[in-house]
């Protein structure tokens, strides 16, 4: 996918600077930026997991009641 991209002059001086002293065209540099953050976006599977494990509800009473409080809206 071709996309065209406008970055204040600041910034597309940086982005330059760096690409030059990394070896990396502009493109490849974007690249690189869009997939780490597309990573840090996403919620790691061990974020989530376990997260209401101390919680003394049994797991299928919890789900029921939670469907139980959208039935009486």
């Amino acid at each position: 996918m071709r996309t065209i991209v406008d970055l204040p002059d600041p910034e597309r001086a940086q982005l330059d600077a760096l690409c030059r002293q990394r070896g990396l065209s502009r493109a490849e540099a974007l690249r690189q930026a869009l997939r780490l953050w597309l990573a840090q976006q996403q919620p790691g599977h061990s974020a989530v997991f376990g997260l209401w494990r101390d919680r003394p509800e049994e797991s299928v009473a919890l789900q029921q009641a939670l469907r139980a409080e959208w039935s009486e809206r």
